[in-house]
């Protein structure tokens, strides 16, 4: 029974690998402007070396952050959710690529900048998730700011992920390693006045986005947590019970709160299974199991495609994006009233 156990622990595990690198993997490319085209900026803050754009599986991990900024071309024929790139000679006509880059010596530089480029004072903070090397977080970050039309700065904070299918351990060890470096974004991208965050973190990157607030409650910086101004956990890879007593730590948690579930995200579903059945965060159906911690959950799975496992419906589904941007324009009329569990339906044909 023990080695029948172990064996079906090994199947599942090798078809979590399966899973994890279905996709296309890629690097940025560098490619000449097209007037076609439209650029967006994503401010960049990695642990990473700047020239490790690729898998890091084993790399040393490295205190502190580098800083920059890369300008993504988004092809005209670009699809909402999708991120157009190609494996040989990539062009802005068609592809995402990188037009420029500009690298930032300090904090402070690297803080300016977005600053100028942030006319309401706030910046979206985008955490990315397991099995991410920092190209496509960088483009997925750019697809993010362009389908949503978001007018506040994109920063992305691209945690040292292995970049790797096998690195799932590795992953949340470096998820525990990067949680002060957060924190300090956090803090950078806070100190003036009227300066806010909005806090978007996906898969294993919303227990990375939790342990940086609750260092912040433990800190007793109630300014720094004054200063996020609404967080989003788009299919949370992260266990029930240990999300419940992060939120008791940090006490009232930031408003408004979202997390973003899909009833068939494969893997979740194989994440439960290798982390001992455990259920996981974006899975819930409903609000029962967070009560009373003042979240509110959106259901995406009646708006699944089946691209990546259902693993980032909200962002890589153009019916989601749509319903989405529907329900932002309702809330900035002060017309989005709904109750803490919320189940999309597909928009008629």
């Amino acid at each position: 029974m023990f080695l029948l156990t172990i064996a079906k622990r090994g199947l599942m595990i090798s078809l979590f690998v399966g899973l994890a690198s279905c996709g296309p993997r890629y690097s940025a490319q560098r490619a000449a402007p097209s007037p076609n085209a439209t650029i967006t900026p994503v401010y960049v803050a990695t642990g990473r070396a700047l020239d490790q754009t690729g898998p890091a599986f084993g790399a040393r991990r490295t205190a502190g952050l580098n800083y920059f900024r890369a300008d993504v071309s988004i092809p005209p024929s670009h699809i909402p959710g999708h991120i157009e790139v190609h494996k040989g000679e990539a062009n802005a006509d068609e592809h995402f690529v990188v037009t420029a880059t500009r690298v930032y010596e300090t904090e402070n530089d690297f803080r300016a900048q977005v600053m100028r480029h942030a006319p309401n004072r706030e910046s979206i903070v985008f955490v990315h998730g397991y099995n991410n090397t920092l190209s496509e977080a960088m483009f997925r970050s750019a697809q993010i700011k362009h389908d949503f039309e978001a007018k506040d700065p994109m920063v992305l904070f691209s945690w040292q992920s292995a970049g790797n299918a096998k690195g799932y351990i590795y992953d949340r060890d470096s998820v525990l390693f990067a949680r002060d470096d957060l924190e300090g974004l956090l803090q950078t991208l806070t100190k003036g006045g009227n300066d806010k965050v909005f806090l978007f973190a996906h898969s294993i990157g919303s227990h990375l986005a939790m342990e940086a607030l609750r260092q912040a409650a433990l800190r007793g910086d109630q300014r720094l947590l004054s200063r996020i101004s609404g967080v989003v956990l788009m299919s949370p890879d992260l266990d029930i019970d240990l999300f419940k007593r992060q939120a008791a730590a940090i006490g009232e948690l930031p408003q408004p709160f979202y997390i973003f579930t899909t009833q068939d995200d494969k893997a979740l579903g194989l994440a439960a299974f290798v982390t001992g059945k455990k259920p996981r965060l974006g899975l819930l159906n409903s609000t029962e199991e967070v009560e009373g911690l003042g979240v509110t959950i959106i259901d995406f799975t009646a708006l699944e495609e089946g691209e990546g496992g259902n693993h980032a419906v909200p962002v890589s589904s153009p019916a989601a994006i749509s319903v989405l941007q529907g329900i932002g324009r309702q809330a900035e009329l002060g017309t989005s009233g709904f109750s803490q569990y919320l189940a999309l339906e597909a928009p008629l044909n």
